[in-house]
């Protein structure tokens, strides 16, 4: 209390909240995503993994060391992007693949566009999608030898069975980190409790995505359909560890849960009408581009004012 007690410049109270403490307890919410890919994809995940995080972290060390800027590798920023990105590759993917997206992700998505709190869409996710459009065939290559190459969401696009058990367990082809749906809620469930997260976002993503789903998809409000679009895919790893970063999300309150209603929207709409069966990626990808708008129509008004002019 005596130190709350101090004067001096504002602000007055500091948070002892820090970026690494933050960032470090994301690192370990994903730990169960990423041991259950490991278990399911075998050693070649466990190489892809590692190689993006490694070239994330080591892009951002020698950038700042060639620019002669304060080394923030520290802050588990870049640990961060490089792990998330590596849940977002296929296991079947070259070790290059992984180095390639991690550069990428550090270099041209966040540093060039001034480090951490500047990069104004997710650097994971842009890197993925940089991915997907420069290596196609790759990273839509999902064959391994557990699994066929055919995801959940591309069998039921076709019409066919899926076994919702395997899907929320994760013995299902898919992107290392996204199958299991039970590991990402555990990650998301400890955020949570942290109070690192909460379900402004992911929850307006999640409902508004299944009223789409309700109204368009074909199926009413099938249940069995209904969960078979949120175990599937990137839905649930995009929707609490990457809809939620502070940096690209809006800051007003109103303005999450609209980002979170156009998130499910575009995401809707893509699977439904998209040439591909997913589209979480390019659904925030476009959220992120839509924050400063989103922002400037939910802005709270100064007391006293309409329209920015002030009433006398």
């Amino acid at each position: 209390m005596s130190e709350l007690m101090k004067v001096s410049s504002n602000p007055h109270v500091r948070s002892k909240v820090t970026t690494s403490s933050i960032m470090l307890a994301v690192v370990i919410a994903l730990l169960p995503a990423a041991g259950f890919g490991i278990y399911n994809f075998g050693i070649d995940a466990l190489i892809l993994i590692g190689v993006t995080v490694a070239a994330a972290v080591l892009t951002e060390y020698t950038y700042e060391k060639l620019m002669n800027k304060p080394v923030t590798i520290g802050d588990y920023s870049a640990v961060v992007t490089g792990l998330l990105l590596a849940l977002n590759l296929p296991s079947s993917a070259p070790w290059w693949i992984g180095a390639v997206g991690g550069i990428f992700a550090i270099l041209v998505v966040k540093m060039l566009f001034g480090g951490l709190g500047q990069n104004f869409m997710n650097p994971a996710l842009a890197a993925r999608c940089f991915l997907l459009i420069s290596f196609t065939p790759i990273m839509n290559n999902f064959e391994v030898d557990a699994y066929s190459g055919a995801t959940p969401l591309s069998l039921i696009r076709n019409g066919e069975n899926v076994n919702i058990l395997d899907m929320i367990i994760g013995r299902t082809a898919g992107t290392i980190g996204e199958t299991s749906m039970i590991a990402i809620v555990a990650g998301a469930c400890f955020l949570i409790l942290l109070g690192i997260i909460d379900l402004k976002v992911p929850g307006s993503y999640i409902i508004s995505f299944i009223i789409f789903l309700c109204l368009f998809g074909g199926h009413g409000a099938d249940p069995v359909y209904i969960s078979a679009q949120l175990a599937g895919g990137g839905l649930m790893l995009g929707a609490f560890f990457m809809a939620t970063d502070y940096v690209t999300r809006p800051i007003t309150k109103k303005g999450q849960y609209v980002y979170g209603i156009i998130l499910g929207v575009l995401t809707g709409i893509f699977r439904l009408f998209g040439p591909s069966a997913e589209g979480v990626s390019y659904a925030i990808i476009i959220g992120n581009l839509l924050v400063p708008l989103i922002e400037k129509m939910t802005f709270p008004k100064a007391f006293g004012t309409k329209g920015g002019k002030v009433h006398e």
